[in-house]
């Protein structure tokens, strides 16, 4: 398959452009908005064509675009892509409102290509346990799920994420996502309703750098969330208790193939055994599965509209002080 990165991003650089030619893809071309950026990035990373105008991408035989560019800017560049036949994996939060998510990947539906959101943890292989146990009633009845998923964000990557609320700057929209979307992953199943509340440490200007909330799900489930930009040694974990069995997940809510897991029950505390892997060359062979219309993992468009609407719900609630419904 070959790719046109949409975006000139730390992301695409670090990650998601070495895992493209680790499964043995390609990338033809980089497009940003400012053009000398996109021939910067190109002429580094050895791609043929780079543009600041998406139009010209229509020329140079991709199958498919990743898109990395601020999240005010994913609509128009995956209806752009969707236009052209291309394929589409953008990154999270889809939009920065969920009727523009809702359009983003009704368009790719109406025209025929796979969309997927780049929610890397479903490809954590603690997840992957996880999943695996929940759907195995090994747990029993389960109770709740608590999400412990407050960082230090890295100062290349504070810039508009701390002081840009148009480009969807803010805690909320880049980490609760990713915590919607797990919670989705292993339950099958996304939060009813929401009650939130958020805060400012000092890190980030005129908007949140710290939430903690807890969501409902249809059956009753409980999940305790929190993130945040400025807390360098709170660690992250992902935690599953049921009547039967619990297991934890500690260090698993990372870009790397990271992490252990744990389980407890009636015999005590143990240590599971996980397969590392890759978790960004896991999600893109799932996208070559799902082009194919074979089974996968991934997270597709209109989960990437889930985990906003529950991400969307937690900024309402925090700001309306009282529980709200997630509306997608």
């Amino acid at each position: 398959m070959k790719w046109v990165l949409i975006g000139a991003s730390n992301i695409a650089q670090q990650w998601v452009a070495p895992a493209i030619r680790a499964i043995g893809d390609d990338i033809v071309g980089v497009i940003s908005g400012d053009g000398a950026r996109a021939k910067a990035f190109a002429e580094q990373h050895g791609i043929a064509h780079a543009s600041d105008a998406i139009e010209d991408m229509r020329h140079w035989g991709a199958d498919a675009v990743y898109v990395s560019s601020t999240n005010e800017k994913h609509e128009s560049q995956t209806l752009a892509a969707a236009a052209m036949g291309l394929h589409v994996l953008c990154e999270k939060p889809l939009a920065t409102d969920v009727a523009a998510a809702r359009r983003m990947a009704q368009a790719c539906e109406d025209a025929g290509v796979t969309m997927g959101t780049n929610h890397h943890l479903r490809h954590n292989s603690a997840h992957l346990k996880m999943r695996e146990a929940i759907r195995a009633g090994e747990l029993g009845p389960l109770v709740a799920l608590r999400l412990t998923h407050s960082v230090y964000l890295p100062k290349h990557l504070q810039g508009w994420r701390l002081d840009n609320p148009a480009a969807g700057g803010g805690v909320v929209l880049d980490i609760a996502v990713h915590n919607a979307d797990s919670v989705g992953f292993l339950l099958d199943a996304y939060p009813v309703s929401v009650t939130a509340m958020v805060g400012n440490t000092g890190m980030a200007k005129g908007m949140e750098d710290n939430a903690m909330s807890i969501w409902q799900m249809a059956n009753g489930v409980l999940v305790s969330t929190h993130q945040g930009f400025n807390t360098p040694y709170a660690g992250v974990s992902l935690e599953v208790h049921g009547q039967h069995a619990s297991m934890l997940g500690k260090g698993v809510l990372h870009q790397g193939p990271d992490g252990q897991l744990w389980r407890n029950d009636a015999q005590g505390a143990r240590q599971i055994a996980l397969d590392q892997h890759n978790l960004y060359e896991r999600c893109l062979r799932h996208f070559h599965l799902a082009v194919s219309g074979q089974p996968n993992d991934l997270a597709d468009g209109w989960a990437g509209v889930r985990s906003l609407a529950v991400a969307q719900a937690v900024l309402k609630s925090a700001s309306q002080g009282c529980t709200v419904t997630v509306e997608w």
